[in-house]
């Protein structure tokens, strides 16, 4: 594989590369609404063990989902100009 200059029309630089936080932000919807969906039906047939296991992978979800909403608009700040929380 050749190594060279980035094909036109992609986005991102080696200065100032490109993220895939809007795809690991929908990830992280999709793995909250999921979980909490499979929470609800396991609490609610009695099988508690794996419905608080869910309720677990819910909040690590939305623990996710937070540090990429944090992130994205650190991200926006910096390419305004501003300073970054991550840095």
């Amino acid at each position: 594989m050749r190594i060279g200059a980035q094909p036109r029309g992609r986005r991102g630089t080696v200065d100032h590369p490109y993220t895939a936080l809007n795809l690991r932000l929908v990830l992280a919807v999709f793995g909250l609404v999921t979980c909490a969906v499979f929470a609800a039906l396991l609490l609610s047939s009695g099988a508690r063990g794996f419905g608080w296991l869910f309720v677990l992978l819910a909040a690590v979800a939305l623990v996710d989902l937070v540090v990429v909403q944090l992130r994205r608009r650190a991200r926006r700040r910096d390419d305004a100009g501003g300073h970054s929380l991550f840095e």
